[in-house]
């Protein structure tokens, strides 16, 4: 059930992304013979995993069909408007947010201008020569606000609301703020394809919570993210953003574990199998966004290994501290130790990413 489901989902949105690739022809979107050797090749393909299920392949020939439908039917629609005043209050909370990242008393020359990159994804006053160093490790992705950000910002605001129970009525609670906590940071920094596609993960996986008995792996999550995010919003496919959030995490749900799975032994407090899991989640990831990367850009990071191992630790930490910072900073009760520690972590990663860029 879940494979089928997941190969339904691929199938619509290789019909959207099949759609996108055609050219407009008197009006009309004419699906070129690429599109439908993909559609011969998706059958074959369907076959040889599902080879007993005729009205498997029917489901998933259809699902393709409603991709390209899907896609071709936007150009008709107008986009949904929204309402002026949220646009402003949007600008308005995150020029708030900007402002108090300026207020707190860093000393480092860095740190507040990598903090507004990092949380308000405002890259302005970031030096050209920090920029130039995330570019060059192959951390430039780093710097662009996306589903990492709003991953390591859902895990500090599940563990500290965690405290507060775990009563059925207390978990519910915690499901509605959290989705309404990740809604409102995807919505007043600007919504790009991988915040959407962040913040659609967190609605599904708190949604789902709350139907046990069943288990809901990340295949599914990114299944029902993907054809949600397309079927709303279908012209994100031609985003590079988009694909290369989604194409991380099908790297991760289906290479991950079994590069997991081969450390031998178990044990959380052992450094070697934490370095080993963070170095396959690494490879995962690059084994389905590389290609991308390299065809579009005609580069490869031949350090994304060491970048990744240092860089992402130490980045979590650092938005960690800095969200820190931020919050006891705003209710006036800045413990003397925070600003200190964010200002080194800050200078860590920039100086770790600067050695490595000069490799």
């Amino acid at each position: 059930m879940k494979r089928g489901f997941a190969l339904l989902s691929l199938a619509f949105a290789l019909g959207v992304a099949g759609a996108a690739g055609a050219p407009l022809q008197g009006g009309a979107y004419a699906v070129p013979a690429l599109t439908a050797a993909a559609l011969a090749a998706l059958a074959l393909l369907f076959l040889l995993v599902c080879p007993a299920s005729r009205e498997g392949l029917i489901g998933f020939l259809l699902f393709f069909a409603l991709g390209v439908m899907v896609y071709s039917t936007s150009a008709l629609t107008a986009p949904m408007a929204v309402r002026p005043g949220w646009g402003r209050a949007a600008r308005g909370a995150l020029r708030a947010l900007v402002a108090r990242i300026e207020a707190l008393p860093f000393a480092g020359a860095h740190t507040a201008p990598l903090l507004r990159a990092l949380l308000a994804g405002d890259r302005a006053a970031l030096p050209a020569s920090v920029t130039a160093a995330f570019r060059a490790s192959g951390a430039s992705h780093l710097l662009a606000l996306s589903g990492l950000h709003l991953g390591v910002l859902y895990l500090i605001l599940s563990r500290l609301f965690s405290v507060f129970g775990n009563s059925p009525a207390l978990r519910r609670l915690r499901s509605v703020v959290l989705v309404l906590l990740c809604g409102g940071y995807t919505w007043m920094t600007g919504g790009s394809p991988s915040l959407v596609r962040a913040f659609l993960f967190v609605l599904i996986a708190e949604t789902l919570r709350h139907f046990p008995g069943r288990r809901h792996g990340l295949t599914t999550v990114l299944s029902i993210a993907l054809t949600l995010q397309l079927l709303f919003a279908p012209r994100v496919v031609s985003s590079l953003g988009f694909q290369l959030s989604y194409l991380a995490m099908a790297g991760i749900a289906l290479v991950y574990p079994q590069l997991r799975g081969w450390y031998p032994g178990s044990g959380r407090a052992n450094p070697f199998r934490w370095m080993w899991n963070s170095a396959a989640l690494s490879v995962s990831c690059q084994v389905f966004t590389a290609p991308l990367v390299a065809l579009r850009f005609g580069t490869f990071a031949p350090y994304f290994l060491l970048t990744n191992l240092l860089a992402l630790p130490l980045t979590e930490a650092l938005v960690c501290s800095a969200v820190a910072t931020l919050t006891f900073g705003a209710v006036g009760l800045l413990p003397p130790f925070l600003a200190p520690l964010t200002d080194l972590l800050a200078t860590l990663l920039v100086r770790s990413l600067e050695i490595i860029s000069t490799m």
